[in-house]
């Protein structure tokens, strides 16, 4: 298994709110102590940390499910329950979180230790202590702790970089950046020898810049072939790339070619082909490459872009292709950062929205709040039920049931609870 991994997938849920508690004050003669039923504690978080030692994620090929810890139930004497324990997940820095059922972007973990909270835990339930008036001195009811939903995330880590080399297998790139910087890539003869990008660092005139060698792109790979798409989304960040050919045409391909088709396959995969570039001309040491030159040259001239011949192997020509980066990343957008699309949906935020359906003669109503207002009711205890009533007239159900065609004595519907209505 390769140990560069730059998709995963895994599910999370923070921790369910405990449940309020029903308690009244016991005390030797004290005969009527009043409610002193505790809250709830808070469901514990799930967070998400960009991590600058971490560059893959492998680590979640072998754990791929993150659960918080339930918040505790309340207690007698106001006692609240205790806060469940929280999650967090380190990512590479880098790394976009979508939700995977919709595709939006939920985070994009791109400053280096920063910290998000994406799934916030349950509110804790009141207990029957925050229910007491003074008609209704002795609540016999307290509300359940929020539950939390699964979400499915789907993590993809799009390499952090300055500039980017991407052309051809076998045109160069690896050996440019060991050139240029401390990286020690893996450098052979034969296609595909680089499988992840590589990354290292260069200082020019007192400017770090960070290069990225991305694995060799092929006829085809915005569709996919190869290992197209893999490669690619590593493009998307860079600001700047560096499009390496082999001038010398040592493996018998028409660098022009290349150089076409290389341009065709950013331009079809989302707007790269309009990315800043610099053509480089490489193995420039090996003969014949004067006449590729000339015409490689004029097409890209032609198109507004600057052209340098190298030689990796010898380590001559680079200056003042460097030079001419540093000139061109100064005046460049930074990194692109990929804006929020969707927010989790946050648990505590119960709307009170609901839909009124039929079932043949029976009115389901529906909603968010629905589930909780109903665990919320001591269906035994008279004044609970007449709070329940109260709170659907408040939020309008009691009124749209009418309107749905409700009558005194219809059946209504509300979770697994049916009951029946009463004007």
């Amino acid at each position: 298994m390769s140990n560069f991994v730059d998709r995963a997938k895994i599910t999370c849920k923070a921790g369910n709110g405990g449940n309020g508690s029903v308690s009244f004050h016991r005390e030797k003669f004290v005969q009527n102590g009043g409610p002193d039923g505790g809250d709830g504690g808070t469901g514990g978080d799930i967070s998400f940390y960009a991590d600058p030692n971490m560059h893959t994620l492998l680590d979640f090929r072998f754990r791929s499910k993150y659960t918080a810890g339930n918040g505790g139930d309340g207690a007698a004497a106001r006692c609240k329950g205790k806060r469940g324990e929280s999650v967090l997940i380190k990512v590479p820095v880098g790394t976009i979180i979508r939700n995977a059922e919709t595709g939006a972007v939920a985070a994009d973990m791109d400053v280096p230790g920063e910290t998000r909270v994406l799934l916030r835990g349950g509110r804790g339930g009141w207990g029957n202590a925050h229910f007491a008036t003074p008609t209704r001195q002795a609540p016999n009811f307290a509300r359940p702790g929020i539950k939390t939903e699964v979400y499915t995330l789907q993590l993809e880590l799009k390499t952090m970089a300055d500039i980017g080399l991407v052309g051809y297998p076998n045109v160069g790139k690896s050996t440019i950046l060991s050139v240029l910087t401390a990286a020690r890539p893996k450098i052979a003869n034969y296609h595909f020898t680089t499988l992840s990008p590589n990354l290292g660092i260069l200082r020019h005139h007192g400017q770090d810049i960070v290069l990225a060698d991305i694995p060799g792109l092929v006829e085809g790979a915005a569709d996919g072939v190869g290992l197209g798409h893999d490669f690619l989304r590593h493009v998307e960040r860079t600001r700047l790339l560096l499009h390496v050919v082999d001038i010398a045409g040592s493996e018998g391909r028409d660098p022009v070619a290349d150089y076409e088709q290389i341009n065709l396959e950013l331009s079809r995969y989302g707007e790269l082909a309009e990315r800043p570039q610099i053509l480089v001309c490489n193995k420039t040491d090996l003969g014949g490459w004067e006449e590729n030159f000339a015409r490689l040259q004029a097409k890209a001239e032609a198109a507004g872009t600057p052209v340098f011949c190298v030689s990796a192997a010898t380590g001559k020509g680079f200056e003042p292709l460097l030079d001419k980066a540093a000139d061109l990343l100064a005046t460049l957008p930074p990194m692109q950062h990929f804006a929020e699309e969707e927010r989790l949906e946050d648990a505590n935020q119960l709307d009170n929205r609901f839909e009124i359906s039929r079932d043949g003669k029976v009115f389901v109503v529906t909603g968010g709040a629905m589930d909780h207002l109903i665990d919320s009711v001591n269906f035994d205890d008279e004044e609970s039920v007449n709070w329940f009533h109260r709170t659907l007239r408040r939020i309008g159900v009691i009124d749209e049931l009418r309107r749905c065609g409700a009558q005194e004595g219809s059946t209504v519907r509300i979770a697994d609870m049916e009951f029946d209505f009463v004007d």
